[in-house]
């Protein structure tokens, strides 16, 4: 092996060890913290249905965890040396081995279980970001964001816990009219964007009392910010450069409060 070949597979251990050891605290402080049992169990958890104890909003939290973490660990495995494709194929395997694990963990906890629809919801997410990923067209196409703001349940029970706050959290796929070709150079409509998206309120957090749990669909239209940001604040030096790629990733996975006009149907 050669050394510079070793030194690689070093950076890519430290990385995948690093987020693990992460991931690892995290849940013993948050989802662990109830105690462990000896023995493994699973449980349905029943997807998006009225009677789940977040009404599906958590399986849009794992779907959209393996997304992001697939497309944001494919630029930085890129960046340690990797080529693109081993990149990619690290990130994917990464983001859906270590939420897997929080799964296995999950089985032994007295609070939660085994969940099949967990396991399933992080594997579409990191099917969508390897498809984003090997066809630019399509990325172009869509975006899948958040948009989060914080509960009302969250500031009555004083929690700061952005991923445990499922009443705050609205999951958003994003359409823009940039990514179409025969729209991209038309004055302001290549700034549209249609958006539809999912949110809960009521179910987490909770003190224990659900106060009218209720999902919501969402549709409306938003401003694409990257596009515009692009054809003003970037031009000239700026475009291309690192704050406009930071700035770009950032838009790519977040919606930026008060850019889209909602409106939603209650289930």
């Amino acid at each position: 092996m050669e050394p510079d070949d070793r030194n690689l597979r070093w950076k890519n251990a430290a990385v995948i060890g690093g987020i693990a050891l992460a991931v690892g605290a995290y849940g013993s402080m948050n989802w662990w913290d109830e105690g462990m049992t000896s023995s493994p169990g699973t449980r349905h958890e029943g997807w998006f249905g009225q009677g789940t104890y977040a009404g599906g909003t958590d399986k849009l939290g794992h779907a959209f965890i393996t997304y992001s973490g697939t497309r944001l660990l494919a630029s930085a495995f890129e960046g340690l040396g990797n080529n693109p494709a081993h990149s990619l194929r690290l990130a994917a395997w990464t983001s859906f081995g270590i939420l897997t694990a929080v799964e296995i963990a999950d089985s032994f906890s007295t609070k939660w279980r085994f969940s099949y629809e967990d396991v399933l919801s992080n594997a579409a997410g990191v099917a969508l970001a390897l498809l984003q990923e090997k066809y630019p067209s399509f990325d172009a196409l869509l975006d899948f964001r958040l948009l989060y703001s914080k509960s009302d349940d969250a500031k009555r029970l004083g929690e700061s816990n952005v991923v445990g706050d499922y009443s705050g959290q609205t999951y958003l796929l994003a359409f823009k009219a940039d990514g179409v070709p025969r729209l991209r150079d038309v004055p302001l409509v290549r700034y549209v964007e249609l958006l539809v998206g999912y949110n809960t309120r009521g179910y987490e957090p909770n003190d224990g009392t659900m106060n009218d749990p209720h999902r919501r669909i969402y549709y409306g239209i938003g401003i694409n910010l990257s596009r515009l940001l692009s054809d003003t604040v970037f031009r000239g030096g700026l475009k291309g450069g690192k704050i406009q790629r930071g700035t770009d990733t950032v838009l790519e996975f977040l919606e930026v409060p008060g850019t889209a006009a909602l409106t939603y149907t209650r289930l």
